[in-house]
């Protein structure tokens, strides 16, 4: 019989947690960032953040998916986390923006 490992439970939903922060993050920050880069106070602009957006909304949007939504439970799972994944690619990639508008004095949650 397995032992339970307390720490290895604690480390995964301290890992988890912090996944959710940067997946919400990333939407708290996405939208102001394409602001800035229409506005043209944001250069360079962050394509790779843009191009990661983009390939979640497909992904939500389109009928295709890993596991079909049909199997109810299951199906939502697995756009959760491919979902999910794909935000904490663009919380990674907003990094510059993230630094130069704390530098430019605007405030960030």
């Amino acid at each position: 019989m397995a032992r339970f490992n307390g720490l290895a439970l604690f480390q995964r939903l301290k890992h988890r947690s912090r996944a959710l922060g940067r997946m919400r993050r990333a939407l708290r920050l996405f939208v102001p960032m394409l602001i800035d880069v229409a506005r043209g106070r944001y250069r360079p602009v962050p394509w790779s953040a843009m191009g990661w957006m983009l390939l979640a909304l497909v992904y939500l949007l389109s009928p295709l998916d890993l596991i079909p939504d049909v199997l109810m439970l299951i199906g939502l799972v697995d756009d959760v986390v491919v979902v999910g994944w794909l935000l904490t690619r663009v919380d990674h990639s907003l990094e510059a923006y993230r630094r130069w508008k704390e530098d430019d004095g605007g405030t960030i949650s």
